[in-house]
C-alpha cells in the first residue's frame, strides 16, 4: 500500500495499526482535520463490487464510491433526486422509461460518463447474477434478454419492463447499490475471460463517479477512501475516510473518548450511558430498516382465532422493553413497513394491558393456551423472549422457549415447522414492495407451493391482501400508492398472525466537532461526503 505524503507524520506504526485493526494506546492524539476516522464492525463485507455488494458495510462503501441514475437525498430521507441522469420520463403504456444523462460528467478515471455506461452497468448486474440481481430481475430482465430491454441511444438510456409497474417502484429500485453505474472502458480494459471486470474490482479498486475513490481494502481490517477529483457533487469537505474494523463496543468507546476516532458505530446502551456528561462526544440517534416481530404458524388453528391474536397483541410490553434493556437499540414500531418507507404507519395502537388481554382471551374461548416460541440464542432476543414469556404468563398464556442458533431457527421457520417464532426482517431495497410482498402476499399456501414469503412461512393466507399487494406495485399515482400501503398495513396488523414490535435503532457516537453524518436511516446507506469537522 502506498502511503500518502500527508500521512507520514503519523508514522509507519500508526498507519499499520490503522489497517491491521489493532488498538494502540495512542493511535492519533487527534484525527487529522481533513480526515474522517470511523470504527465499525465490517466483517460482513463479502464484496465491494457494486453489483455484488449486499451487506450493510459493503453498501456503505458503494454509496460513497458509486452513483446511480437516480439518487436518494441523505438530508431528506426518501426523497428521489437526479443522480447521473438529469431527467426521466415514462411512456403512456408504462412499459418504457427514458433517462437523459447529465452532460460533462467524468468517472474517477477521467473517462466521460455516457448512456452506454449506464446501459452496460445494468446489463452487467443482471448477467453477473449475484445476490442483489433479483432487485432488477423483478422487471423481467434476465441474462438472455437484458441487452434488448436495457439499451442506449446517444445521451439517453432506455429501460423496458415486462409489464406495467408503479414508476416509483422502478425509481426506488434504481437507487439500490446493484443499480450503480460503472466505468465500462476501465472494466473492459481489465476484463479477464469476459468477466466484465469482476476480478479487477476484487483487487480493492473502484470504477465509479462517487465522491470518493476506494484506495485500499483489507478484509476484517479496514479500508481507505480518498476524494474523487472528478466528483460531480464537488469536493467533499474531508479528503479522506479511514474505516477501522473494531467489533468491540468497549474499544470503540475508548477510542472515541480519547479522540483516536471521529465516529463509533457499534456502541451499546451501557457505553452510551457511561459517556453521559462528556462534552467531547455526542450521540446521534436514528433508525434502521430492520424490524423485529412475533409470528405464529397458522397450521395450528389456535392462531386463526382473531380474539386470541388480539389478546397476544395487548400482552406485549413494547414500551417497557424499549425503555429498559433495549434502550436506544430499538424503537416501538407496529407495522411491517419501517419508518422512512412510502406509506409506513408510525402510530402504535397496541400497548401492554393485562386486563384487556385477559378479557380478549376469555372472549376467544381458548383455555390454558400453550405456545412454543422459537428464539435465536442472542442476548437481545433472549431478553425480549423472556419479557414476552413473563407478560404472556400474566395474561394466562404459557410460553415455552425453544432456544437455538440462528441457522437452526431459520431452517425450521422456512420449513413451516415452528409454532411461534421471534424474528427480524430487513428490507432488500428502498421500496414498500420489498416488505409488502413478503408479509402480506402468499398466492399458494400449500407446503408444496414453496412461495417462501414470510406469509407463506406462517401458513398465512392473506386473502384480499394478495390482490392489494399486486395492485399497489402497479399503481402509477404515488399518493394513491401510499394510501394503498397504509390500508394494507392496517388490515395486516389487525388480522394477521404477525405482531410487529420494534424497528432497530442506531446510536452513533461522534466527537463533538463532527457534523453532517447521515447513517442512511431505514432506506439508504451511510453518506461520508456530507460530513464536516
Amino acid at each position: 500500500m502506498k502511503i500518502d505524503p500527508t500521512l507520514r507524520r503519523f508514522g509507519a506504526v500508526a498507519m499499520a495499526s490503522l489497517m491491521l485493526g489493532t488498538a494502540p494506546a495512542a493511535l492519533f492524539a487527534e484525527t487529522p482535520a481533513d480526515t474522517l476516522v470511523i470504527a465499525d464492525a465490517i466483517d460482513d463485507i463479502v464484496s465491494l463490487d457494486p453489483h455484488e455488494a449486499y451487506e450493510f458495510s459493503g453498501l456503505d462503501v458503494v454509496n460513497n464510491v458509486y452513483d446511480g441514475l437516480i439518487e436518494l437525498d441523505p438530508t431528506k430521507p426518501g426523497e428521489l433526486v437526479p443522480g447521473l441522469a438529469e431527467s426521466w420520463t415514462v411512456s403512456e403504456d408504462g412499459l418504457t422509461y427514458s433517462f437523459k444523462m447529465k452532460s460533462g460528467l467524468l468517472f474517477a478515471s477521467g473517462n466521460p460518463v455516457r448512456a452506454e455506461d449506464a446501459a452496460y452497468s445494468l446489463q452487467r448486474a443482471v448477467k453477473l447474477n449475484k445476490s442483489p440481481a433479483f432487485i432488477l430481475n423483478q422487471f423481467g430482465w434476465t441474462a438472455e434478454n437484458v441487452d434488448s430491454m436495457v439499451k442506449f441511444d446517444g445521451d439517453t438510456v432506455t429501460l423496458t419492463t415486462d409489464k406495467k409497474y408503479a414508476p416509483t417502484f422502478l425509481y426506488n429500485c434504481l437507487t439500490a447499490g446493484v443499480a450503480s453505474i460503472v466505468d465500462k472502458a476501465t472494466l473492459e480494459a481489465n476484463a479477464v475471460d469476459g468477466d466484465m471486470g469482476y476480478a479487477y474490482l476484487a483487487t480493492g479498486v473502484s470504477a465509479g463517479t462517487g465522491s470518493y475513490v476506494l484506495k485500499s481494502y483489507k478484509a476484517k481490517e479496514g479500508y481507505i477512501l480518498e476524494a474523487n477529483p472528478n466528483s460531480w457533487r464537488g469536493q467533499p469537505a474531508l479528503a479522506k475516510v479511514f474505516m477501522r474494523h473494531v467489533p468491540e463496543a468497549a474499544t470503540q468507546r475508548l477510542q472515541l473518548e480519547k479522540g483516536d476516532i471521529d465516529i463509533a458505530r457499534e456502541l451499546t446502551p451501557v457505553d452510551i450511558e457511561g459517556m453521559a456528561g462528556n462534552a467531547d462526544v455526542k450521540i446521534q440517534p436514528d433508525v434502521g430498516g430492520q424490524i423485529f416481530y412475533l409470528s405464529f404458524n397458522q397450521k395450528n388453528e389456535l392462531y386463526k382465532n382473531p380474539k386470541f391474536l388480539d389478546a397476544m397483541r395487548w400482552a406485549v410490553d413494547y414500551q417497557g422493553m424499549a425503555d429498559s434493556f433495549l434502550k436506544g437499540t430499538m424503537v416501538v414500531h407496529q407495522a411491517f413497513l419501517p419508518k422512512g418507507y412510502l406509506g409506513a404507519l408510525e402510530d402504535t395502537p397496541y400497548s401492554f394491558d393485562v386486563e384487556k388481554a385477559k378479557a380478549l382471551l376469555a372472549e376467544s374461548g381458548v383455555t390454558d393456551p400453550k405456545i412454543t416460541l422459537d428464539v435465536r440464542n442472542a442476548t437481545d432476543r433472549m431478553e425480549m423472549a423472556q419479557s414476552i414469556q413473563n407478560t404472556f404468563g400474566q395474561v394466562g398464556i404459557t410460553v415455552e422457549l425453544n432456544i437455538g442458533d440462528g441457522a437452526e431457527q431459520l431452517k425450521r421457520y422456512r420449513a413451516r415447522q415452528h409454532d411461534g417464532t421471534l424474528q427480524s426482517w430487513g428490507p432488500d431495497y428502498p421500496d414498500p414492495q420489498t416488505n409488502a410482498g413478503s408479509f402480506a402476499w402468499n398466492n399458494d399456501n400449500t407446503d408444496e407451493g414453496a412461495v417462501g414469503t414470510l406469509a407463506w412461512r406462517n401458513a398465512y393466507d392473506p386473502g384480499p391482501l394478495n390482490a392489494a399487494v399486486d395492485a399497489a406495485v402497479q399503481e402509477s399515482d404515488a399518493a394513491k400508492r401510499k394510501a394503498m400501503y397504509e390500508e394494507m398495513q392496517t388490515t395486516h396488523r389487525e388480522t394477521s398472525p404477525f405482531i410487529v414490535m420494534f424497528q432497530i435503532g442506531y446510536q452513533t457516537g461522534m466527537r463533538a466537532n463532527v457534523g453532517g453524518f447521515y447513517t442512511g436511516g431505514a432506506i439508504d446507506s451511510a453518506a461520508y461526503w456530507t460530513v464536516t469537522k
